[in-house]
């Protein structure tokens, strides 16, 4: 099903990891898209009309119908321009398996990595790392499982894991950064050292993934 940037519209933030979902996923489809940029601490009237609930980014208007949550928009771009390479695993099992560290990702290690930043006092700095640290080597195990030999969650081409996860990186290396510690380790994750370096440089992420430079700035 073929689309043009009128038909399709993405409400977002170019560095919001949950925006950067759905920006891969019309990207591996090759839909295109208008990017409508929300400033942060102001809700524009579109927003606000088209996701009424949550009031939040991202959201994706398809011949103007709102499509909201990020997780949701990646299925339903998977679902609707189905001539593409398919995101979600074929495999019904397959499928509930990336569903579920999808939902894992979101609902445990973000919070962790956020836990981080938050974190008063050495003691309760190395307590957040070290539960960051234990998430990420749930994620690596889960990565050799869901990839069964390729260089991605989804075999041999990035999918729905790849992207729930990999909207994250930017902030792992920010965090990196500012911390002066590494969450990525070549020697309790090496499969995620190296996935993360094919999938920011891969067709469908590389012009859209924020660069760590640039989050570093506007933290600042």
């Amino acid at each position: 099903m073929a689309a043009t940037a009128s038909e399709v519209k993405l409400l977002g933030a170019w560095p919001s990891p949950f925006v950067l979902r759905p920006r891969i996923a019309l990207n591996i489809k090759s839909v295109e898209y208008e990017f409508l940029e929300e400033k942060f601490g102001s809700k524009s009237d579109v927003l606000l009309k088209s996701n009424p609930v949550y009031k939040k980014i991202p959201v994706l208007l398809h011949r103007d119908r709102p499509v909201c949550e990020s997780l949701i928009i990646v299925q339903y771009i998977d679902e609707t321009w189905t001539s593409g390479p398919s995101i979600l695993p074929w495999d019904p099992y397959d499928r509930a398996i990336a569903r579920f560290w999808g939902a894992y990702i979101d609902d445990k290690f973000f919070p962790s990595l956020v836990g981080i930043a938050k974190a008063e006092g050495p003691e309760a700095k190395a307590e957040a790392l070290e539960k960051a640290k234990a998430g990420l080597e749930l994620i690596e195990k889960a990565f050799k499982e869901c990839s069964k030999g390729g260089e991605f969650f989804n075999g041999d081409q990035i999918g729905y894991l790849d992207i729930a996860f990999g909207c994250y990186v930017g902030w792992i290396r920010v965090t990196e950064s500012m911390h002066g510690f590494k969450l990525f380790d070549e020697e309790k994750t090496p499969g995620l050292v190296a996935w993360s370096e094919r999938f920011c440089t891969h067709e469908a992420v590389k012009d859209v993934m924020p660069e760590t430079e640039k989050l570093i700035e506007l933290l600042k």
